[in-house]
């Protein structure tokens, strides 16, 4: 393999952001975990996929055991030589793409910014200097990590390429055209003011013509502007007008279809005296300069949103973290009541809530609830729930009263668009269980020499309809008894090939494990879940609470 071959990784996001990875060192490992060389932002990605390695052949790329497989051009492999232009994914269309590519040095990265036209890969001095400008635009898309320093090489080669005295790079802004980039021939920095045109005008003429256009205008004279116009004046300019297409995602020809309507800006040049340089070759250049602009910004915009939606992971990571912190820190493990718990939250807050309160000496109380929805929204109002439950009730009046104060509170604030069920319960020393169920999963009494039982609705859902009267039950728990509660997300959790956790196997494996302790048997039923689910991402949150009677 020749020295001055280098790799790199150009990736592409599902939401069409671009990044150039250099493999500067192998093996060259990819996966999801954070300390691969190359991390792929889906949970569907092993955390440890693939792994790039140089042999003297050439470069070779290698499934780690991968759950599900690495894919060349589209074709499943385990070991396979990578040639340049190989596109390597990861066995899901709308995830992750990743293209191979050998460069040539300098020559390399110049030819992927240059069209093939002869006119432009002539010899002299002045064709050489607009290469060199190309290469620069090239080198700041490469190693620059400010989008201003990349278009202001743009408009730097562009000025270069046509011979034109000032260029200025204008983006929309709330329907107007604004100057973000101003520079002269010689490189020194213009001012917005500077340009001394009005946009207004500069509009018109983008309006009138689709593609690249050149006009003669006299600035001084009110409305003046007329494409290819001939004045005799002083202050005569000859102005080139280069579009910046909004782009179609990775469709270039759609692209370069498009019409000034889809225009995200312009390149304006202009000089007081010679014409500006418009042979074929150049006209080429700098349509190619106004779309590699044009995929400048619009990789800025996807990469804006993706700081953005980085910024919001990063504050629901923080509101998770508090969320957990509300939750029970310490469960009873010892004496007549012993309990174990969990809840996972299938994204970064969840809309679940349990708590075990201690009402007396010898009465505990016991709540799961599941609000409607998902996301933050549902996060709030399973805080909101948790503060109202932290005076527990104890007699069946006073159960009846709290869920009829809490539904209306809800109902008043919420106009029934979110609602939650919850299993609300007393259970005392001597074994009695005082509950209520709002329309919540059947909790399950796991008998020690018996047969489960299942604990039915005796109301509607809190905060759902201003009608809804809550019926207090009383059962009795027999020592080694328990009592599971949980969420939907338990049983309507899925596995990788779209089958359902089910409440069948739930009862299944509490019937096998009818003798194993509240720990052994909540770790038990979280790891069945675990294994049944894989790496499928989960559409509701789980949430598990194992509540053994142990009296002394």
């Amino acid at each position: 393999m020749p020295e001055r071959q280098r790799a790199a990784l150009i990736v592409s996001s599902p939401s069409g952001l671009r990044r150039r990875v250099p493999v500067e060192k192998t093996p060259f490992t990819i996966g999801r975990q954070g300390s691969n060389d190359l991390v792929i932002r889906d949970n569907r990605v092993s955390r440890q996929h693939a792994r790039i390695v140089r042999e003297p052949s050439g470069y070779f790329i290698e499934d780690i055991e991968s759950r599900h497989g690495l894919f060349i051009n589209e074709q499943r492999v385990s070991r396979q030589p990578l040639r340049s232009s190989d596109i390597i994914s990861f066995g899901f269309t709308d995830s992750y793409q990743v293209k191979f590519t050998l460069e040539e040095g300098e020559l390399g990265r110049l030819l992927d910014h240059i069209p093939a036209s002869p006119e432009v890969l002539v010899s002299g001095t002045q064709n050489l200097a607009k290469l060199r400008a190309v290469v620069e635009v090239a080198r700041a898309v490469q190693t620059s990590l400010s989008t201003a320093e990349v278009l202001e090489a743009v408009v730097d080669a562009a000025l270069t390429i046509t011979g034109s005295e000032r260029g200025f790079l204008l983006l929309r802004e709330n329907g107007e055209l604004s100057v973000k980039v101003g520079r002269q021939l010689n490189g020194a920095p213009l001012r917005k003011e500077d340009l001394k045109v009005p946009a207004g005008l500069i509009q018109r003429a983008l309006r009138e013509r689709k593609d690249l256009l050149s006009m003669s205008f006299d600035p001084q004279a009110a409305g003046g502007l007329t494409p290819d116009a001939s004045v005799a004046n002083l202050e005569l300019r000859s102005a080139v007008c280069v579009p910046l297409v909004r782009v179609q995602g990775a469709q270039l020809q759609e692209t370069m279809s498009a019409s000034v309507n889809d225009t995200v800006g312009l390149i304006y040049l202009d000089s007081r005296s010679d014409v500006a340089d418009l042979s074929s070759g150049n006209r080429e250049l700098l349509q190619s300069l106004a779309l590699e602009a044009s995929i400048i910004l619009e990789n800025a915009r996807l990469l804006e949103q993706e700081r953005s939606r980085q910024k919001l992971e990063e504050e629901l990571t923080i509101a998770r973290a508090i969320q957990q912190a509300l939750l029970p820190k310490q469960l009873p493990s010892a004496g007549w009541l012993r309990v174990a718990g969990a809840s996972i939250p299938s994204r970064q807050v969840g809309g679940d809530y349990f708590d075990v309160i201690q009402t007396g000496r010898d009465v505990w109380a016991i709540v799961v609830a599941d609000v409607s929805g998902k996301g933050v929204s549902s996060a709030l109002l399973a805080g909101l729930l948790q503060g109202a439950f932290l005076r527990a009730a104890g007699s069946a009046e006073q159960i009846r009263e709290m869920l009829t104060r809490m539904n209306l509170f809800l109902l008043e604030r919420t106009a029934g668009e979110k609602y939650a069920t919850l299993f609300y319960s007393i259970l005392a020393a001597d074994g009695s269980l005082r509950w209520a169920n709002a329309a919540h999963c059947q909790p399950i009494i796991l008998r020690a020499g018996g047969e489960p039982e299942t604990l039915e609705s005796t109301g509607m859902p809190v905060g759902l309809l201003e009608i809804a009267q809550y019926e207090v039950r009383t059962s009795s728990l027999a020592p080694g008894d328990k009592l599971i509660v949980y969420t939907d997300g338990l049983t309507d959790a899925r596995s990788e090939d779209g089958q359902v956790f089910g409440v069948k196997r739930l009862m299944s494996m509490l019937k096998r494990l009818r003798c194993a302790g509240c720990e052994e048997l909540h770790q038990a039923i979280v790891e069945e879940l675990e294994e049944f689910t894989g790496e499928a991402e989960q559409a509701d949150d789980v949430t598990l609470l194992v509540v053994e009677y142990r009296p002394q």
